[in-house]
């Protein structure tokens, strides 16, 4: 079997290394950081931290030279979602797609270029540490199952999910993953957004009671939404939160990470998205909306030249 991660930075390269692994499995990347795809070609993709080994992945700058996988992973920031799968949908012609990104609104994206989606929904994460080579951070659980706009097949979405259990990556095949992807949308809104905002870690935020308090209204705010979307929730976000700071105490959550290295942020995916969502069932989301417009200004503040005096 033929996988093609599409976007191999921190969180494909924990999947395509996993995947790698099986006798069974022939693993793909596609990659536009040149540095990191010709250090993965040279010596492996290697994985330190929570696990510790080095992978053999076919990584490639040019999706023309990859061949026609059965399956892909797509992790690209949110903001690529369109440019990277456009120029990798020839690989996916008779194949499934799934998305383990962050936030909302990339499997519609997806869905335009391929014939079948699974949507996914994780926890494991990771940062970069060097070209080939990734930090894995926290480990977690993937939820995957059809995207119901343009589904994957049962057997696919089961496919894969075996796969990564096989692979070491705790996966769980499910027939409705909406209630997973919103649960981790949510506790990824409230955490991001407050870890991009003060520059803390995880649980370093959680336990100044101010900034604690603002994530519970960003909870409140999310379910709300997806209360008025007819999705159960298949866990307490506010949990969630006491879990990855018990967890995960020092790690600096994604969008932390794009804050201070002034890289542009998921935050439309995130707290915009569950805004955006909420303008339009009539869900009032004041502070999803705040904290979009000063992370949006965040942004902006990195290409502002002052005047000279």
């Amino acid at each position: 079997m033929k996988v093609c991660i599409v976007g191999c930075g921190a969180i494909g390269s924990l999947y395509a290394a996993h995947l790698a692994r099986l006798d069974d499995v022939e693993a793909w990347a596609f990659d536009l950081a040149r540095e990191h795809v010709d250090a993965i070609n040279k010596n492996g993709l290697r994985l330190t931290g929570l696990s510790d080994f080095v992978a053999t992945v076919h990584a490639r700058t040019d999706a023309r030279e990859i061949p026609q996988c059965e399956l892909g992973i797509i992790a690209t920031k949110t903001m690529f979602t369109r440019s990277a799968i456009e120029a990798a949908a020839r690989i996916f012609e008779d194949g499934a797609v799934c998305s383990v990104q962050n936030g909302i609104g990339n499997e519609e994206i997806v869905a335009e270029y391929v014939p079948r989606v699974i949507q996914g929904t994780i926890f494991p994460a990771g940062h970069i540490t060097g070209p080939g080579v990734v930090n894995h951070d926290a480990g977690g659980k993937t939820w995957i199952g059809p995207f119901a706009t343009k589904p994957a097949r049962m057997e696919e979405v089961e496919q894969l999910a075996d796969a990564l259990n096989r692979s070491g990556i705790d996966c769980l095949a499910m027939a409705d993953a909406r209630g997973a992807q919103w649960t981790k949308l949510i506790f990824n809104s409230a955490s991001n957004a407050m870890g991009a905002l003060t520059r803390l870690p995880h649980g370093v935020a959680c336990d100044q009671e101010g900034v604690r308090k603002i994530m519970s209204v960003l909870v409140k705010e999310g379910e709300a939404v997806a209360e008025a979307l007819g999705i159960a929730l298949d866990s307490d976000p506010e949990a969630l939160l006491d879990y990855g700071r018990e967890k995960a105490y020092y790690h600096p959550p994604s969008m932390l990470q794009d804050v201070m290295a002034e890289r542009l942020t998921e935050v439309d995916a995130l707290n915009g998205g569950i805004a955006r969502l909420g303008r339009e069932l009539g869900i009032p989301c004041p502070m999803n909306e705040a904290c979009t417009a000063m992370i949006k200004g965040l942004e902006f503040s990195w290409t502002l030249e002052y005047p000279e005096h």
